[in-house]
């Protein structure tokens, strides 16, 4: 199976906040906006894999910035590194200013989805192969990520989570 790069999965969504996605002071409902950024995941875990994809989990939201009404958004997502069969995607949130064009961070996220077959059985995917620093950052982090998840869920033991004790040493 032929390795991937992160650039092959990426993933923009560009939308437009409508009156009916808001909350009462005007500002996008998060709920709207984990939607569209499961949506860009799902496609560039798609894209990524060539499977069918199912999401797994949502493991990071920040809300750093409100979205107001009428404001362009863009929801930029990438698998950020490939595991036997799922995959984490990065997120990166963006308001486009409308008079200048500017583009403001808004929000970031993190997601897992899996690969399934055609009776939702996990299938193996392909590896990641990171390219640009940052790719190479959120790569590495991923599986600290990842071995954080299954401690927390009982799934991993301490003495096996080798990525997170090289941080304490």
């Amino acid at each position: 199976m032929q390795s991937r790069t992160a650039s092959q999965s990426k993933t923009i969504v560009t939308d437009l906040v409508l009156p009916s996605e808001t909350n009462p002071i005007n500002n996008l409902f998060g709920g709207e906006l984990l939607a569209r950024m499961d949506r860009a995941a799902s496609i560039a875990a798609r894209r990524h894999s060539r499977r069918i994809v199912v999401t797994a989990s949502v493991n990071h939201v920040a809300f750093n910035r409100a979205i107001p009404l009428g404001s362009v958004v863009m929801i930029e997502a990438k698998v950020s590194r490939a595991f036997s069969s799922s995959m984490e995607i990065y997120m990166d949130v963006w308001i486009e200013d409308r008079e200048s064009g500017e583009r403001i961070k808004a929000n970031e996220a993190i997601y897992t989805f899996v690969a399934v077959d055609d009776t939702g059985r996990p299938v193996k995917i392909p590896e990641l192969v990171p390219e640009t620093e940052l790719e190479k950052e959120r790569f590495d982090a991923a599986l600290r990520r990842k071995q954080l998840s299954l401690l927390l869920a009982g799934k991993m033991k301490p003495a096996d989570a080798t990525e997170l004790k090289a941080l304490f040493d």
